[in-house]
């Protein structure tokens, strides 16, 4: 074998004319371009980040040590967050479900239906959880509810597009031949399509349920209860050490819910494959 082409292997292929030189040329300048234009709309500046850090490392002085005989009041705001995560995903999959089978390509003939799905679909995810909560909390009132409606209303628009992917990647087969024997379109999704989708479902269910759960930490901020409501309330009261063993407590939530869904997740997955 030439003994350049081994020394060059480890490089991958290179272009084979001058053309894709200029094309691998113009596409690092349209990077490097692109990169700079975002850094000067973004105002990204380093120099002021480092005269900054004083005071971040002052306020994170503040904070310590945290208040742990606040812990004891942290139990019920923590319970209610767990709970509108719960409520904000189960809420999410009832519209989710039926969504999704009109999102889907291989499903849905009409092609005006499967658009209009996907726009109004588009629509509810580009609107921020906290959005929605401060319209749901001028409709129904402060409380945990409206951070329900909120994660519900978003988490739908998430869910059903996953849900809509997972379709659109199954074997056509089983379909193909459920429609041969004249099944009706309810028997094709029960036997054909559920079968198939329903372990990459539970998995995106239980990582949306995971994301809840952090939405829901924030909720608070603009009245939707949990425990966002105590950590705004210890900010705006100056109690830093307060809001340092609210910190704790979200990210220790947050850590055992990651840990719960991922092993959830892993038992599913490994199940469906055998």
């Amino acid at each position: 074998m030439n003994t350049s082409t081994n020394r060059y292997r480890w490089m991958g292929p290179a272009p084979r004319n001058a053309q894709g030189w200029i094309t691998l040329a113009g596409g690092a300048l349209a990077l490097a371009w692109a990169l700079q234009w975002s850094a000067s709309g973004a105002q990204i500046s380093w120099t002021e980040l480092a005269s900054g850090l004083p005071q971040i490392i002052d306020f994170a002085g503040r904070t310590l040590p945290p208040d742990w005989s606040m812990l004891g009041r942290l139990a019920a705001p923590a319970l209610e967050t767990v709970q509108i995560a719960i409520w904000g995903t189960l809420l999410a999959i009832l519209p989710a479900i039926p969504l999704s089978f009109l999102a889907a390509r291989n499903l849905q003939g009409r092609r005006w239906v499967y658009l209009a799905t996907r726009q109004v679909l588009n629509v509810v995810r580009s609107i921020n959880e906290l959005i929605l909560a401060l319209v749901f909390v001028s409709a129904v009132g402060l409380g945990p509810f409206p951070g329900v409606l909120a994660l519900a209303v978003h988490g739908a628009g998430m869910l059903a597009k996953f849900f809509a992917e997972a379709i659109e990647e199954i074997d056509q087969g089983p379909i193909e031949a459920l429609r041969a024997t004249g099944a009706r379109p309810l028997q094709v999704i029960v036997f054909g399509v559920l079968p198939q989708v329903m372990t990459a479902w539970i998995a995106v269910v239980l990582y949306r349920f995971e994301v809840n759960l952090r939405s829901a930490t924030v909720l608070g901020m603009v009245g939707a209860g949990g425990l966002g409501f105590e950590l705004v309330s210890s900010l705006k009261l100056f109690r830093y050490t307060e809001t340092a063993t609210c910190i704790i407590v979200i990210a220790a939530m947050v850590v055992a819910a990651d840990a719960v869904s991922s092993q959830l997740r892993h038992r599913i997955q490994h199940t469906g494959r055998h």
